[in-house]
């Protein structure tokens, strides 16, 4: 029989749902996939409950609803000052995995190069390969994930047509500074290149690191799309409700590939969402800081347990170096081994971060000394995790 695609051909099932597999099997407590163990806000809930019972449920137009387009826009407005147009410089998507497919294919050519920065998430390498870009790479080093402007720069030449920036970073929680995407941006310029750029945590930073988008650097505004979540916002991850903000020259393309994805999204979530991005700032303070006390409090306990812990900046995630505590339990430091072990053992699930790299001969080996752990969990579930581990590294 004729072969099928070479790239999805053989793919094996994402490192998320392995070990979300594992958990539920075994009925550890799953620290490993980015989703919240509460939903969102009742009042959301109920507004698309009742525009699903009493408003449109027919196709609603491909760019997204006028009242959500209208939100996303007066979004960057109230919390960046860029000023979109709602009509011609939003596209609403189902999800922002399809946001980043969709401006993958829109923009990519045959043999176009895409830079890519490891550790990335997983859909990034697929879809860019899939859109037929010849993808090169290059490294944010824990701990600290400084951003090498040296490597940045050898990574660009003429064929560059984007590189994809996850701002703020996961699995790493970092949050770019200005001085890496004032660099980022003059390479862009110099290089005709535009910037995909998913900032789906942009909502969700510590420590007085607030998010810049790259979209506000001189220079930028018609050379990035801006990709937004409903779903962690909102804490409402399997309503799967993406934006895509960019130039109308920009987005166009975008918005035809999105024709052909999905088209559309649902009308009662599009209404609900538009209402939550209107909430006032004392939500998305809270937001954070609900975040940042979770964070501090398993950090903690991750440390008490023997593992070291590395500063998170933003997102939903820790990640730790599990060297020491393996060394000490005569276990071989192996961030995929380690996972397995503390699910069947520990009762406790997390994500190896060597899942995050790029595995071929081309590139050098992943580390495998890291471990990703998720902290957008209730206190008590966090507390569960933590007595867990803490008595089976004992």
């Amino acid at each position: 029989m004729k072969v099928t695609n070479s790239i999805y051909t053989g793919m094996p099932t994402t490192i998320f749902e392995v070990m979300s597999q594992l958990a539920r099997e075994s009925g550890s407590i799953n620290l490993g996939q980015g989703f919240p163990d509460v939903d969102g806000p009742l009042d959301m809930r109920q507004k698309a409950a009742q525009e699903l019972l009493s408003g449109y449920n027919q196709y609603p137009p491909m760019l997204g609803l006028p009242i959500l387009r209208q939100a996303v826009a007066d979004a960057n407005k109230r919390f960046y000052g860029l000023d979109i147009d709602p009509d011609n410089e939003v596209v609403v998507t189902s999800g922002a995995t399809e946001a980043i497919s969709d401006c993958l294919t829109a923009l990519i050519e045959e043999g176009d190069e895409v830079i890519l920065i490891e550790p990335l998430y997983d859909c990034y390498l697929p879809l860019a390969k899939r859109a037929g870009a010849i993808v090169k790479s290059i490294r944010i080093v824990p701990p600290k994930w400084h951003l090498d402007h040296k490597a940045l720069e050898e990574a660009f030449s003429d064929k560059t047509k984007l590189i994809v920036l996850n701002d703020p970073h996961n699995p790493a929680g970092k949050v770019y500074s200005d001085d890496e995407k004032t660099f980022l941006a003059r390479l862009l310029q110099k290089y005709d290149a535009y910037a995909i750029c998913d900032e789906v945590y942009e909502h969700i930073t510590f420590d007085g690191h607030a998010h810049k988008p790259l979209m506000s650097f001189d220079g930028m505004r018609d050379r990035c799309l801006r990709i937004g979540s409903a779903g962690k916002t909102f804490s409402l991850t399997g309503w799967k409700i993406g934006y895509i903000t960019g130039s109308a020259t920009l987005l166009d393309p975008v918005a035809k590939a999105h024709q052909f994805s999905t088209f559309t999204t649902p009308p009662n979530l599009q209404v609900a969402i538009a209402h939550g991005l209107n909430k006032e700032e004392a939500y998305y303070q809270d937001l954070a800081s609900d975040l940042q006390a979770k964070r501090d409090h398993l950090a903690t306990g991750l440390r008490n347990a023997g593992l070291e812990v590395i500063d998170s900046q933003g997102s939903y995630f820790l990640t730790t170096d599990i060297t020491s505590l393996c060394e000490n339990k005569g276990l071989p430091v192996d961030d995929e081994a380690f996972c397995r072990t503390i699910t069947a053992q520990a009762g406790v699930t997390a994500v190896p971060v060597s899942a995050f790299y790029i595995e071929d001969q081309e590139h050098l080996p992943a580390p495998k000394q890291f471990v990703r752990f998720c902290f957008c969990k209730q206190i008590s579930v966090l507390d569960e995790a933590i007595g867990r581990l803490a008595k089976w590294a004992q």
